[in-house]
């Protein structure tokens, strides 16, 4: 599996080079491949948020907080990460054609529940009452507070499975959820968007980053490399499908 680093792009872009990555594991230009990185603080929209009445507002929230707004092409709703997060966005290719979904929903949450339970997090597998973006395969810390969110794309010839960790530095997170979900009409606990530093202080972004890479090499060799030229040239074409 190939580790892609992709330093430098703003948040737009950090989310639509997952596309790319795609694309290129579809066309057989890349095997399976892994990119880990920590996002710049970035709000991403649901394609169901834009339907409701006050998307326009929570657009705005998200700006007055200094986050980006982002609109995914994944599943779920707004879902807010920051520097003090890890984004991992995994792809492989793949002969089937929207098969085994629900399966790798829960094989890589029961997955990551024992990464984190690896450096002494109390992760737990399933939605929490009141939690932001909800879902039955997040990971939650004690069951208070939602630590991991994931999501899946999957198209002919490949998949891939992103998911977002918050490590650290709840109070931007909190703070910024709050005024996009009351913008959007949503209601939600805002004691469910922390972050798992606030239970586990002594857990850092780079420990949880060690321990997913160390995940991940179990099963297959590490090789980093950058994003090609064919790569980079094919990224604005995705850049708009993202833009808010």
């Amino acid at each position: 599996m190939t580790t892609v680093a992709t330093e430098g792009l703003g948040p737009v872009a950090e989310l639509a080079f997952a596309r790319v990555l795609l694309d290129s594991v579809k066309a057989g230009r890349r095997g399976a491949t892994l990119r880990m990185y920590r996002p710049q603080p970035t709000v991403a929209f649901g394609a169901r948020d834009r339907f409701l009445p006050g998307f326009t507002t929570a657009i705005e929230a998200a700006r007055d907080h200094g986050f980006t707004p982002v609109l995914r092409s994944l599943g779920g709703r707004a879902a807010a990460y920051h520097p003090g997060s890890l984004v991992t966005d995994h792809i492989e290719p793949s002969d089937s054609f929207i098969t085994n979904t629900n399966a790798r929903f829960t094989g890589f949450g029961l997955d990551y529940v024992e990464v984190l339970r690896g450096i002494g997090v109390d992760a737990r597998l399933g939605e929490i009452p009141g939690e932001y973006c909800p879902g039955e395969h997040s990971v939650n810390v004690a069951e208070r507070i939602k630590a991991i969110g994931t999501a899946q794309r999957v198209v002919s010839g490949a998949w891939l499975f992103s998911s977002s960790v918050v490590v650290e530095d709840p109070d931007p997170i909190r703070a910024v959820l709050t005024d996009v979900e009351a913008a959007l009409g949503i209601d939600w606990d805002p004691t469910t968007g922390g972050s798992i530093s606030e239970i586990h202080p002594e857990v850092t972004v780079d420990a949880v980053a060690e321990a997913f890479a160390s995940y991940y090499a179990h099963a297959d060799a590490h090789t980093p490399e950058s994003p090609t030229p064919e790569e980079l040239t094919a990224l604005p074409d995705y850049v708009g499908k993202h833009l808010l």
